[in-house]
């Protein structure tokens, strides 16, 4: 039995308007359509990105194309493997919500033959859309969605609001999602493999040497920005011949607290606000997070795509905004 949504969770699913700039004849218009595999949000006509209701075991989103109009997420698995793309780490799907140990389940990692795991290993399935419409400055993708365990039988549900903006140099994605239980309390477990991620283009990674760069809200800098907490990371390379960057901002009001960053040179880039011993080795911190029945795990994060470094981008006076 499905149990029914969290009931403030409605009040979360409005636009939020003001993140759009005021109105101009030269901003971009956002326009969103439905098709029988997922959503599509569209910048002026041409895709900005997919909601894809399946990729793997969990709906995805890809591609993504930042503000110059290239895709700045990995092709590899989703679309098949691009043009001297790495293929490891075949659940690093584009940009994806999971977490391993999720009421006992793997909701990060996707089955492999011969790799054993700590959890079994479960699916995020689509349900339904409950929303999808547009104003011209944003767009809104809004989904339900059952957490199963491998036979089946649902353990936790979500659902999600995606709003999509843009101006000329940049664009953002808006990620609120509302997770609870089935059937008693929530629980989720402390570890570095999660929980709001992105793989990001192949020729962006610090590992290919080609200027990719991370760099974090208080100044830290690729492999030093792994396990740390921080407001924001920015992970940053070149597309097509242009300097893009991939920024991920938390919300400073999360209960839940600043995230640490599961952020690696070899192209991933993620927000975990659960996982404490997990990065720092320290036994005595305790991370997870155990959710009474009929309560809800509340998220909200946002992917800033934009043009240059991160000084270029303005990625901290566009952290500023978005915090309020």
């Amino acid at each position: 039995m499905i149990q029914p949504v969290p009931k403030t969770l409605l009040s979360a699913l409005c636009f939020v308007g003001a993140l759009a700039a005021a109105s101009s004849a030269a901003e971009p218009k956002l326009t969103v359509s439905e098709e029988p595999d997922g959503a599509t949000v569209y910048v002026d006509g041409e895709v900005f990105a997919r909601y894809l209701k399946r990729s793997g075991t969990r709906p995805v989103l890809w591609p993504i194309n930042g503000p110059t109009g290239a895709p700045v997420t990995r092709r590899y698995p989703v679309g098949g493997r691009g043009p001297g793309e790495e293929i490891d780490h075949v659940h690093h799907r584009s940009a994806w919500f999971g977490y391993e140990g999720v009421n006992g389940f793997d909701f990060w990692h996707e089955p492999e033959p011969g790799v054993k795991r700590p959890y079994p290993a479960g699916t995020v399935a689509h349900r339904e859309f409950v929303r999808l419409d547009s104003n011209d400055k944003a767009a809104v993708v809004g989904a339900r969605n059952d957490w199963l365990d491998p036979s089946g039988k649902a353990i936790a549900h979500d659902e999600r609001l995606l709003e999509f903006g843009a101006t000329s140099d940049a664009r953002w994605i808006d990620f609120r999602i509302r997770l609870w239980s089935a059937d008693g309390p929530l629980t989720i477990g402390d570890t570095k493999e999660g929980l709001f991620a992105v793989r990001v283009g192949s020729t962006m990674r610090v590992d290919a040497k080609q200027g990719g760069r991370i760099v974090n809200s208080h100044g830290e800098t690729d492999g030093a920005t792994w396990g740390k907490e921080a407001e924001w990371v920015d992970y940053q390379g070149p597309v097509d011949g242009e300097q893009v960057g991939i920024a991920i901002f938390a919300d400073p009001k999360s209960k839940y607290g600043m995230p640490r960053w599961h952020v690696r040179p070899y192209g991933l880039h993620a927000a975990n606000p659960f996982g404490k011993a997990a990065y720092s080795g320290d036994a005595n911190e305790k991370g997870g997070l155990t959710v009474p029945a009929g309560e809800s795990v509340d998220l909200r994060y946002r992917i800033y795509l934009h043009r240059g470094d991160e000084v270029v981008g303005n990625v901290a006076e566009a952290y500023e905004a978005f915090a309020k």
